[in-house]
């Protein structure tokens, strides 16, 4: 069986590699069953026929419309944690740049590069861009998935007390996560004793606005705020205001926005999180091994709009993917489906995911179009795919 994929936005190379002779890539996206994503927009989109997944080359979706393609039997894969040491990596600096005044410093230097007394005057007006050491304060981290984690975790060999928040932490992060972390259940504890505050939890309507106007009350004085996340997680006009009354010491972003942009207090970088050749290269590769494990086999790994769900490699004559409403009485209509015409089940699993649920079945004889049509008739079904 042959595929086409589309590209959205340039994807790196070195994931596009892991596409071999069944692939191909095409220009016309109405002919792809599969798309790559990075940044593009594809809220105004037209989704095609054929499409049957999207993989998105990074952690956030909000440029993609989930419910739009659930509906539609369109799965949407992210790569959560592909590019969270590059994230990591640019909050330690986001920390550094905020607790010392160094982007002051090295702005003083330049303006300062024709004076030949420059190395003695420096020594007079380093005190003006002094600051804090991070060693031995205190970092509140908000949401302990795979980047929280490894800020926490790098954090206590930086010489930080570390204090972590997440209700929902997974197994494998709370296995990653160091021993010395305090995982606290409150997160007021985290704007109550916090030095440096960041923030690593999904845009969701119940995490919008999370840091807002009465978090920051309950902050210490001169807090240090980052977000490295997204910027609606935060009520920026609340930040400048604690800036301005002296609440909050630095806010730093990785979200240009004109609420922010040049404004007293807030470094803001350029949407750098990811932007490294490292992340870009292992969210490429991550994003096409969904989709290739998707489309030869039917599994899910990753998706942010079905369940994850993986029964290997088919090994008998056909397998059937179902997409269907979350609702009772599903399972028994499909293996009565299958009764009716003579048509062994050697294998099934079933997962579901908030509306939606997803059913795969092994059989011992090949799918036929009436099989497909029987199965799209029942109530409730969303798409049914013949994956073999």
């Amino acid at each position: 069986m042959s595929f086409k994929y589309h590209c959205l936005n340039p994807i790196s190379s070195v994931g596009l590699e892991n596409f071999d002779e069944n692939y191909a890539k095409t220009d016309d996206v109405n002919d792809a069953e599969g798309i790559l994503v990075r940044s593009a927009s594809m809220h105004e989109m037209e989704l095609p026929e054929k499409l049957l997944c999207v993989a998105r080359a990074g952690a956030g979706v909000n440029n993609i419309p989930l419910d739009k393609c659930a509906d539609k039997g369109i799965v949407v894969f992210n790569t959560p944690g592909a590019n969270a040491n590059g994230v990591k990596e640019l909050v330690f600096a986001g920390m550094l740049l905020a607790a010392r005044d160094v982007s002051g410093g090295i702005a003083w230097v330049k303006n300062n590069a024709d004076n030949a007394d420059i190395a003695k005057v420096a020594e007079k007006e380093k005190k003006n861009f002094a600051g804090t050491e991070i060693s031995g304060k205190k970092l509140g981290i908000i949401g302990l998935g795979a980047i929280g984690v490894r800020v926490a975790n790098a954090a206590k060999h930086m010489g930080m007390e570390v204090y972590g928040y997440d209700p929902y932490i997974s197994v494998d992060a709370a296995w990653s996560l160091s021993r010395d972390i305090k995982h606290v259940r409150n997160i007021d504890d985290i704007y109550e004793e916090c030095d440096f505050i960041t923030i690593h939890v999904p845009l969701m309507d119940s995490t919008k606005n999370t840091i807002n106007a009465e978090a920051i009350s309950k902050m210490k004085d001169g807090v240090i705020i980052l977000n490295f996340a997204r910027d609606l997680l935060c009520d920026e006009e609340a930040i400048l205001k604690g800036i301005e009354s002296g609440k909050i010491r630095k806010y730093v972003s990785d979200f240009p926005n004109p609420t922010t942009a040049g404004k007293a207090g807030v470094i803001v970088t350029p949407h750098l999180g990811a932007s490294t050749e490292e992340s870009e290269d292992n969210c490429a590769k991550m994003a096409v091994k969904e989709l290739r494990d998707y489309l030869e086999n039917g599994n899910i790994k990753n998706s942010v709009n079905f369940p994850n769900c993986d029964m290997g490699v088919c090994v008998q004559a056909g397998r059937i993917a179902v997409f269907h409403k979350n609702i009772a009485n599903m399972i028994a209509q499909f293996t009565s489906v299958f009764g009716e015409m003579g048509i062994n089940i050697s294998d099934m699993t079933n997962k579901s995911k908030g509306d939606y649920a997803y059913t795969m079945l092994d059989i011992e004889t090949p799918s036929s179009d009436d099989l497909v049509k029987k199965l799209e008739s029942i109530d409730g079904v969303i798409r049914v795919r013949v994956v073999k």
